[in-house]
């Protein structure tokens, strides 16, 4: 069965006009979680979704152009729309239907992605050679295509050096031991849906393993707290 890096969705505005959203460009996504961070200080939950609202005007950038300011947003999305845009965009869960206060819900989806070495990342994508310069790269991949990317990169590069080893004779695969134990695999392979098993690899950074790392807000790399319950 294929597998799909990230979600994607169709959103109307009031005038019927389909909007084809995916998880936001880096290029974008730097803008949208700066502006995300100050929900942290909101005063109350008012404030905290004129921010979001300004993060979805942000992600318009990308997906609609034609939308400039809050007021063409607030003219052409309702809030439960405008909450499903910054879900797709960013992976930040807000509900009406939730009891919890919104700016509560904002910050629970994640915190800051200040930890990640994001330039030590892209660098290793860069040298793939498709791309002239880091604007270009940023502006071509949200965080789920880098870090899809990234992970196709590290297995090739390990596949090469497999082989040439396997030349010489050697197993460098033989005795490999990461120092980590079957539950830590277990929950590297449960948060980057199977695609490793090494919880220091940056695909296994997804969701809780993410706020604990100290990013994962945005980013696109949204997850489903099995934990809560849906009010």
């Amino acid at each position: 069965m294929a597998t799909k890096i990230y979600d994607t969705a169709f959103v109307k505005t009031v005038d019927d006009v389909d909007i084809y959203i995916t998880p936001l460009k880096i290029k974008y996504l730097r803008d949208f979680l700066s502006v995300l961070e100050q929900v942290r200080s909101a005063s109350n939950d008012g404030e905290a979704i004129e921010l979001l609202v300004e993060c979805a005007r942000i992600a318009m950038k990308q997906y609609y152009p034609e939308i400039k300011t809050t007021e063409d947003l607030e003219d052409s999305f309702d809030l439960p729309t405008i909450y499903k845009i910054i879900d797709v965009a960013g992976g930040i869960k807000v509900s009406e239907k939730s009891e919890e206060p919104v700016k509560q819900q904002a910050v629970e989806s994640g915190t800051t992605w200040e930890k990640l070495d994001l330039a030590k990342l892209e660098s290793e994508v860069f040298l793939l050679g498709i791309w002239k310069d880091y604007e270009e790269l940023e502006t071509s991949l949200s965080m789920p295509e880098l870090v899809a990317t990234l992970e196709s990169k590290r297995e090739l590069d390990h596949e090469e050096k497999r082989f040439l080893a396997a030349i010489q004779g050697i197993d460098i695969d033989k005795g490999k031991n990461d120092g980590q134990d079957a539950w830590q695999k277990m929950k590297a392979k449960h948060f980057s849906g199977g695609r490793t098993t090494d919880a220091n690899d940056v695909v296994a950074l997804q969701g809780a393993n993410a706020s604990k790392a100290g990013f994962g807000i945005g980013m696109g790399l949204g997850y489903q707290d099995l934990t809560k319950k849906t009010k």
